[in-house]
């Protein structure tokens, strides 16, 4: 632990993170803003890029994925096959967004479209038996990423990190 009163660097010690706050703090007037909530978004945004940087460089390039790719095949191996509705809420996209990395996975016969006999205006997606194989080859490896990007903290660390996190996505996703 460094031998400082500021928190962050407790936390971090001397890093290029620590040096990015800093000339935060020296730009704004403090007691004008919450400095605490912007180091804490801040950082969480900077995690998430960092992350996905890595994983599409080190895990995903390896299997033609990008990190949609990826989600969506996660997602449908998991919950099953989906309507392109509820698969672009659960990966967070945008559904135009959605149609496009579709279009690019079902290139690769990693997915496979129809359209509903119910209502032919809705389009269900499904794993293909390519896709099912390149999810399953890809998630350990990518599951030994995360862990990698979590060196550092302990189960206890590792279990309260997702709980704010999860407070936070809460926040996030409330009107």
């Amino acid at each position: 632990m460094a031998d400082s009163d500021d928190p962050v660097e407790q936390d971090i010690g001397a890093s290029p993170l620590l040096a990015a706050e800093r000339l935060v703090l020296s730009r704004l007037q403090a007691g004008q803003f919450d400095l605490d909530a912007l180091h804490a978004i801040s950082n969480i945004y900077r995690a998430a890029a960092g992350v996905r940087r890595r994983a599409e460089r080190e895990v995903l390039a390896d299997h033609q994925l990008s990190w949609g790719g990826f989600t969506i095949l996660w997602v449908l191996w998991v919950w099953g096959e989906k309507e392109t509705a509820d698969l672009a809420a659960e990966c967070d996209l945008a559904k135009g967004t959605l149609t496009g990395m579709l279009n690019t996975l079902e290139r690769q016969g990693f997915v496979q479209r129809s359209r509903l006999d119910t209502d032919r205006r809705r389009v269900s997606v499904v794993l293909t038996d390519a896709g099912r194989a390149t999810i399953e080859q890809t998630y350990p490896a990518f599951n030994d990423f995360e862990a990698k990007m979590l060196v550092g903290l302990d189960a206890d660390d590792q279990r309260e990190l997702a709980r704010l996190l999860r407070v936070v996505t809460n926040n996030a996703n409330s009107d």
